[in-house]
């Protein structure tokens, strides 16, 4: 930005010429070296003032008449300068004007006038002639370059001034941003073990179900990979029931609920996914389902609870939806009710997982965190600032919840804060029959997470049922 600044700077300004004269001061008496001396002390110190009086109406103002300039002596002024070195007698006048040869002229005509105007300054009251003597030793030119504007250095200027300017920038960015970005920003406010990270995916607006990609993909995986941790941090505890939640709105806890219920279903666990967010309900509308009959409808006693919970998928996934959005969530996700209804639940299912609202917004959250036997907290990356997930952690810390653990979501999928998942794969070999003969045989790709999934986790399931 500095380099197309300097550029657009040095294009659009009016180029500039500048031209020079030069005047030599000698005394006009002779005498002894001694009077010389003393004469040329007396110059020096004179063309210091002289160099002065060529900006004064009283030399430019003759030049504008002359030259028929539409400016006023103030103005000319700017346009000039004269200048005297310390110890000589020289006196420079350069004058600067878009025209070559009108440089050159008000230079030249500067310089004449400064002459008389001296003559007539240094008179004498008897008549006698000034004693100082100014003559022009190298008159005006036009010049044939332009002094201004100097294009290469206006580059070189704006180059390094970009950089600095960048730097400062990308210092401050990040000394002042606090928003959570990746594990270190986490690791400033909480060490929660991280149960898993998901990647930022285009994708996932329009199709935001772990059975919409495929089952090798990054994102599958990745929600191989929290299911797989949650059940080791979760295995200790008597309570089936995990809550998901996120500091504040659109850090994606209710697609990592419904996706993290949809991965245990499909281990060949029985998995109920409870739509606890009674103020902006999503299950039903990711999973297609209704939405009027639910929770609520469970808790105000209208219905049984397994009247309404709705089968989903080819697995073992049961989806009781929020119901209908009553004007006190508070009340009833800590009700006595809700408590009964969670061990209801245990009592059927291998695994509960409940869709809970954030946590800084309303107290819902924090209010069935008591309920339930742990705690999933969704961070999405740079959705989020260090103080508000500090603030949740706080309210979680304080109603005395379980933090099983973090699960950071949206994380870039380039830079330090990249999270990608790589597997192994295997290119399809062939194999040699006994009579030599050969064909192709494709090896289904997986992770080792998956192949854990497939050879621990589902006979286990298969057991208990």
């Amino acid at each position: 930005m500095g380099l197309l600044l300097a550029a657009a700077v040095s294009l659009l300004r009016t180029p500039a010429y500048t031209s020079q004269t030069t005047l030599f001061a000698a005394t006009q008496n002779t005498g002894t070296v001694a009077e010389l001396q003393i004469g040329n002390s007396f110059t020096q110190a004179r063309v210091q003032s002289y160099a002065e009086t060529a900006s004064t109406p009283l030399v430019l103002q003759p030049v504008i008449d002359s030259l028929g300039l539409e400016l006023s002596a103030s103005e000319l002024a700017g346009r000039i300068k004269a200048s005297a070195d310390l110890d000589t007698v020289l006196l420079s006048i350069t004058a600067e004007d878009a025209s070559p040869v009108q440089a050159a002229a008000i230079a030249q005509s500067v310089a004449n006038s400064l002459i008389e105007a001296i003559n007539t300054l240094e008179t004498t009251t008897e008549g006698e002639d000034s004693p100082v003597k100014l003559t022009v030793v190298t008159p005006a030119v036009a010049p044939s370059q332009p002094s201004s504007p100097k294009t290469q250095l206006n580059l070189v200027l704006g180059l390094l001034s970009g950089l600095i300017a960048g730097g400062v920038l990308a210092v401050l960015r990040a000394t002042l941003d606090v928003r959570v970005r990746g594990e270190s920003d986490v690791r400033k406010a909480s060490a929660a073990p991280i149960l898993g990270a998901i990647s930022f995916d285009n994708d996932a607006t329009k199709k935001p179900l772990l059975t919409q990609t495929s089952a090798q993909s990054p994102r599958a995986e990745s929600f191989r990979q929290i299911r797989t941790n949650l059940q080791f941090a979760h295995v200790s505890h008597a309570s089936k029931a995990v809550l998901v939640t996120s500091s504040l709105p659109g850090e994606g806890k209710s697609t990592t609920a419904t996706n993290l219920a949809i991965a245990m279903a499909q281990a060949g666990q029985s998995v109920v996914l409870v739509d606890a967010d009674l103020r902006r309900p999503r299950v039903d509308e990711y999973l297609g389902l209704e939405r009027n009959a639910g929770l609520t409808t469970a808790l105000i006693g209208r219905a049984d609870v397994k009247d309404l919970l709705q089968p989903w998928g080819e697995d073992e996934l049961y989806v009781l939806t929020s119901g209908q959005i009553p004007p006190n969530p508070s009340e009833l996700l800590g009700s006595e009710a809700m408590k009964q209804l969670i061990t209801q639940l245990e009592q059927t299912f291998d695994a509960i997982i409940i869709d809970a609202p954030p946590l800084l917004p309303v107290t819902d959250a924090a209010v069935l965190a008591q309920q339930v036997g742990g705690v999933v907290l969704v961070i999405g990356s740079s959705k989020v600032k260090i103080p508000d997930l500090q603030k949740s952690l706080s309210s979680l810390e304080l109603v005395e919840a379980d933090l099983l653990g973090v699960v950071l979501n949206l994380l870039p999928t380039k830079g330090p804060d990249a999270y990608a998942y790589n597997s192994y794969s295997y290119d399809a070999a062939p194999l040699r029959t006994a009579g030599g003969a050969s064909h192709m045989r494709s090896v289904r790709p997986r992770s080792e997470q998956h192949e854990f999934d497939e050879q621990v986790l589902r006979p286990r399931a298969d057991q208990r049922r």
